[in-house]
Formats: structure tokens, sequence, C-alpha cells
């Protein structure tokens, strides 16, 4: 009985320190965007250029996927997070220092490869702490660090930039602080594992082990694998340039573009936690997912098709609901329900670099289209092409006689 009190205890913990890091992780992302054009006029390049900044972050915060994954599920997860995410903290600060392009591009680059230690890792982690009941609403909690990072992110870049006159290098002191400061207390709680916990280990007796290649035979996984990268390339599209869209195409700016941009991520947290707990009472993700990637198709494609203001903001709170913000936290339970126990962490790796592959892709894309026909529409209807392939890879799901994927290798 006291285990299970100091478990209770343990993953209600887990989930508020991950949470917090979200934010940060996604705050120090953001900061970026609203100040795009300040960038863009400061070191006198264009919109491919200024689009390579995020894809070579991404490009960064992607190939650490899979390795720190695996490192995490060989030696030890947290001696993969707390160093790497303190460092990151670092990182920003550096990054915003930079007096050319290309030194600031290679600290940014820098930044999102130590943010990139964190996603496997965590979801190891919290998949291993957080009761199997509430494993969709718990993920969707620490998801929604995700939303609360993006808005704030914004916010901290429009008011300190634009509002308060600012050099666009003061938000990455400001994010570089907290984030150092959110590692302390993570390293503080976050223990290997939970109170009570006993490692998985063969029929022999014998401690399990991962046979990776068994990942790639499982046609969920497969899927969620496909239906991630649709889902980030579109919402990359959203996160990366839609400030740039509001200012440009729309006349949008200051405090306002914080405002309009921050739809997306605070109407994505009533729906991570709506559908997460959806998902827990069902007991099965497809259902639900299949309502929410056609609806974040449609949204995606309405920002640019109609030209009415307020098509525009019901797209982006519709988007922000159903979103990949929100399909996040749905998508880590299919991954969750198929991976084997012993390879948490690898898995949520490769799930991640699959997905975060489209990031790296989306913000140079677009800004690659935006130069040659001279306005982002074309970005954002590639992004919903993809949305409508996700839309097939849930279709074909399969969770009847669903039973958790066990592999172990004597």
């Amino acid at each position: 009985m006291e285990n299970k009190k100091l478990s209770n205890s343990y993953w209600i913990k887990i989930v508020i320190v991950f949470t917090l890091g979200w934010i940060a992780i996604y705050a120090t992302r953001t900061i970026l965007n609203p100040i795009m054009t300040n960038i863009q006029s400061e070191f006198a390049i264009n919109a491919t250029q200024l689009g390579l900044l995020s894809s070579l972050f991404f490009l960064g915060y992607t190939v650490t996927q899979i390795p720190s994954g695996y490192l995490g599920d060989k030696f030890g997860r947290k001696k993969m997070i707390i160093p790497a995410f303190i460092g990151f903290g670092v990182l920003a600060i550096v990054s915003g220092q930079m007096i050319t392009f290309y030194m600031f591009l290679m600290m940014w680059f820098l930044t999102g490869t130590f943010q990139g230690v964190f996603y496997g890792p965590q979801y190891g982690l919290s998949s291993e702490a957080i009761p199997q009941k509430r494993l969709t609403l718990g993920s969707a909690i620490i998801n929604s660090g995700m939303a609360i990072g993006m808005s704030a992110g914004y916010w901290i870049s429009s008011i300190t930039v634009q509002e308060m006159d600012m050099s666009w290098r003061t938000p990455f002191w400001i994010m570089g602080v907290i984030v150092i400061v959110i590692g302390i207390i993570m390293w503080i709680i976050v223990k290997e594992h939970p109170p009570g916990y006993q490692a998985p280990t063969s029929e022999s007796g014998a401690p399990a082990k991962l046979k990776v290649s068994e990942l790639f035979k499982n046609r969920n996984l497969i899927l969620a694998f496909i239906t991630i990268f649709c889902s980030i390339y579109g919402f990359f599209v959203i996160l990366t340039w839609l400030p740039y869209y509001l200012e440009t195409a729309r006349g949008i700016s200051g405090s306002s573009v914080a405002f309009v941009s921050s739809l997306v991520p605070w109407a994505s947290i009533p729906g991570m936690l709506f559908f997460g707990w959806l998902s827990d009472k069902l007991g099965k993700q497809r259902p639900v997912l299949l309502v929410m990637v056609p609806l974040a198709f449609l949204s995606t494609i309405s920002i640019v098709l109609f030209d009415q203001i307020w098509v525009l903001y019901v797209s982006l709170i519709v988007y922000g609901i159903v979103g990949k913000l929100s399909t996040n936290p749905v998508l880590i339970a299919v991954v969750a329900n198929n991976a084997p126990r012993v390879g948490l962490a690898t898995s949520f790796g490769i799930y991640n670099f699959i997905g975060m592959s489209a990031s790296i892709l989306a913000p140079y894309i677009t800004g690659f289209i935006t130069d040659v026909t001279g306005n982002l529409d074309m970005g954002f209807y590639l992004a919903g092409g993809l949305l409508a392939v996700g839309i097939i890879a849930v279709f074909l799901l399969d969770e009847s006689g669903y039973k958790r994927v066990e592999h172990v290798e004597n």
C-alpha cells in the first residue's frame, strides 16, 4: 500500500516536471518566430535562408532522437536528459549573442541538437511511471506544456522586442535562464524508474533485451510513424510561418501577431485533454484519430483558402483543438501500447525521429515555395495534402484483439 502511494505521488510529480520541460522547450523554439523579420533585416537574408534557420534547428533536434532513445534505454534515461536539457539553455543564451548569420545558424543548430535528447527518454520515463488507465490523459497533460510554451514564446518575443523595443537578442537571455532553472528542478525530482518498478524478463528469467528490427514489423507502429510525420509537417508550417504570414499577407503585426498565433496552442489544451480522456475511456485510439486528423486537414487549408478574417480565427482554433499538439498524446498511446517495455525510449525516439524529419523539411520547403510563388498559400496546401495521407494511415490502424507487444530476446 505504501509503494502504491509513493507511485501515485511520483507519477504526478513526473507529469508536472515534464510539463515544465516542454513549456521551456517550445517557448525557446518559438521566441524566434515573431522576430523573424528583425533577424531578416539585421542579417540581410531572404525567405529561403530564413526558413533554413528553423530547418537546421530541427535537423539537429531530429538526428539525436534515435541515439538518445537507444542510449537512454541502455545506460539510463535520466543520464541523457539532465545534462542535455541544461546544455540547451546555455546554448540558447549563446545563440542570441552571435553577430553573424552563419554563427547564429550554427549555435541555433546546436541548441536544437541538445533539445533533441529530451523526447525519447522523457516519454520512456513517463510512460513507465503513469498508470496504464491514465496514460493518454497523463501524456496529454505533459503535452500541454508544448502549447503553453508555444504561446509563451510568441508573447515573450512580441512584448520584449516589438512592444518594449528591446533587442531581438533579449528573449534568448530570458529563456536560457528559465531553462537552466527547470533543468535543476528536473535533476532533483526525476528517477530512472518509478517506485515498485520490476524490470521485464524473458521466459527464461533473464533480463529482456530489445531487438530494434522488431519495431518495424509492427503494423500499428509503422502507421503511427507515418501519421506523426504528416501531422508534424503541417504543424511546423504553421508554427514557423504563421507569424510571417499574418504580417505579410493579412497585415497583422505587433502583439496582435502573438494573440492570433496563440489561438493554436491555447485551443489545443482543452482539445488534447478531452481527446486524451476520450481515448482512455474508449480504450482505443483509432476512432478518436479518425475525427481529429480529417478536421486538422480541413482547418489547415482553410487558413489560406478563405479571405475572411473570422474564417482564419475559426480555422486556427479548430486546428489547435485537433492538430498535432492534440493528436500527439493519442499517437503516443498507440506507440506505448504496441512497443516493448524494454525499448520504450528507443520506440519513442524512432517515432519522433520520423515525425521530426518533417520539421526539417517544412520550414525550408515553405520558404522556397514562398520565394518561387510570391506567397505562402501553396505551402499550406502542401501541408494539407500530407494530412490527407495521414487520414489514410489512421484508417489502416488495427486495434482488433489488441494485446501489448512484449518482444524479448534470450
